[in-house]
């Protein structure tokens, strides 16, 4: 894959940004949807006064171009791999929790769900043992589908020098540091990097449309 205008080995940086982009895409999409799903099971079982005032955060969160936020956002608390983390699940957020809540809202009203009520219940015990099982299929396809967002967002996010901050290599500083030296590099400078990115965002999104027709009882019922 030939070497950089430095001399680096393009090959072992793609190999080492791999780390950093796959680590920071996991990471950012685990605590997004942990987050997403306590905020949905309560906004949906709750609702009344805490699910008006959730889902305008929502609409707030949602009302922002998502790579802006986090431009705001790491603008505002600087570079680095923890601000880039807390960035893209701040991003991950608030779709998480629009799923999960039609979720539990169908599934509250559930005839075993009104049963545990009746006998007494506590509302953590039955969101708990009730509602948030039934939320692990659909959050799990979101889970496989949004690892392609993580890492598009951080490798846009360090194109633009807002991200993971050099010599330390990711995908995204890879291509944003070969175009702010050169306005037409080597080919091979933009195309190995921009060829990972495509293929790992690619393989994640067939993932998650994989588990959305396994996870599905209409569709599975058709699959062979």
């Amino acid at each position: 894959m030939g070497t950089d205008n430095l001399g680096r080995d393009v090959l072992s940086r793609l190999i080492h940004g791999a780390r950093i982009s796959l680590f920071v895409a996991l990471v950012s999409t685990v605590l997004s949807k942990i987050v997403g799903l306590a905020w949905g099971i309560l906004t949906g079982y709750l609702g009344r006064s805490f699910d008006l005032l959730s889902q305008r955060v929502i609409d707030v969160l949602l009302a922002f171009p998502g790579i802006i936020l986090a431009m705001l956002l790491l603008s505002a608390l600087g570079g680095g791999l923890g601000t880039v983390i807390t960035a893209i699940t701040l991003l991950g957020v608030a779709g998480t929790v629009r799923v999960i809540r039609s979720v539990v809202l169908s599934v509250k009203e559930m005839t075993y769900v009104e049963a545990a009520r009746a006998v007494g219940v506590p509302d953590v015990r039955i969101m708990a043992r009730h509602v948030a099982p039934q939320c692990i299929a659909p959050l799990l396809v979101l889970f496989s589908a949004s690892l392609g967002g993580a890492i598009f967002a951080e490798a846009a996010l360090s194109f633009l020098g807002l991200g993971i901050p050099q010599p330390a290599p990711s995908w995204g500083n890879m291509l944003g540091g070969i175009l702010a030296n050169q306005f037409r590099p080597e080919w091979w400078l933009v195309i190995f990097p921009g060829v990972a990115i495509t293929i790992t965002v690619l393989a994640f999104n067939l993932v998650g449309d994989a588990l959305r027709d396994y996870l599905d009882p209409k569709i599975g019922e058709r699959l062979p």
